[in-house]
């Protein structure tokens, strides 16, 4: 299949450089595999030899706006590469925690009926290439308010105690800045991450003086990591765009980390 030859390509193009034996959260991009696959290898590549039993993978919406975060409670998602089941136990636990913030819904995941979060989706094939079988609960915010975030990162950490659940935050960084605008901006993200600084992040984003499309995602994931006794970040990869286009005048960045305690 192109996809598993691709994304297992990006996968023995990279080198594990953490090797923490315990990693509880992973940020990637999800961008087209040819931009951002890479970047996305380099964190995934960091879960070589380890299991899960669930991945709750947390995706900003792109296709519609509602408020909170909306975790998915279907039977599955599917892949080219096969089918996840969901772990709809832990998504109904997840859901009773902070019901009119963080709740069960279609919301996000079906698209109008049609297609699935694309930010979403393509985390799916590296976990699958990289973990094998696992169950989902996938979430998608629409809504990036720090009281959205507060919420989901609590009842993230209070149903994920105790289980072996890795949490997977979709984003990409800034948006169609020249290369040296972009790399200013993306700097200040990798800053607040590699600092395990959740609130600091959101106040850039929310300040403009960064972007990150996932911003939200990120900050729930990094406070629910911090809480199950994750207490370290580090960037597994940085890129953007114009390095596979060749044209640095307008680019996206991306940015891999893994989140563990050491």
């Amino acid at each position: 299949l192109d996809l598993s030859r691709m994304v297992s390509g990006y996968l023995s193009e990279t080198k594990r450089t953490v090797f923490a034996e315990k990693v509880q959260g992973v940020i990637a991009p999800h961008a087209g595999y040819m931009y951002s696959g890479a970047v996305a290898a380099s964190a995934y590549k960091e879960l070589d030899g380890l299991k899960y039993d669930t991945v709750v993978v947390i995706a900003p919406s792109h296709t519609t706006f509602f408020q909170g975060a909306s975790i998915y409670n279907g039977s599955a998602y599917l892949t080219p590469l096969g089918k996840l089941f969901i772990d709809q136990e832990l998504g109904s636990k997840i859901a009773q925690i902070n019901p009119s913030k963080v709740y069960l819904s279609n919301k996000g995941h079906t698209g109008g009926g049609t297609r699935q979060e694309h930010s979403l989706e393509v985390q799916l094939p590296f976990l699958q290439m990289m973990l094998g079988d696992f169950k989902l609960v996938p979430i998608v915010m629409a809504e990036q308010e720090w009281d959205i975030i507060a919420a989901l990162g609590e009842a993230l950490a209070a149903a994920l105690k105790g289980t072996n659940t890795l949490i997977v935050a979709s984003t990409d960084l800034s948006h169609f800045y020249n290369a040296e605008i972009a790399s200013q901006k993306d700097a200040i993200i990798r800053a607040r991450v590699e600092a395990f600084d959740a609130q600091g992040l959101y106040k850039s984003i929310a300040k403009g003086e960064a972007e990150a499309c996932g911003g939200g995602p990120m900050a729930a994931a990094m406070l629910a990591c911090r809480k199950l006794g994750a207490d370290k970040i580090t960037v597994t990869g940085q890129a953007d765009s114009g390095k596979v286009t060749g044209d640095s005048r307008e680019v996206v960045g991306y940015l891999g980390a893994v989140i563990y305690s050491d």
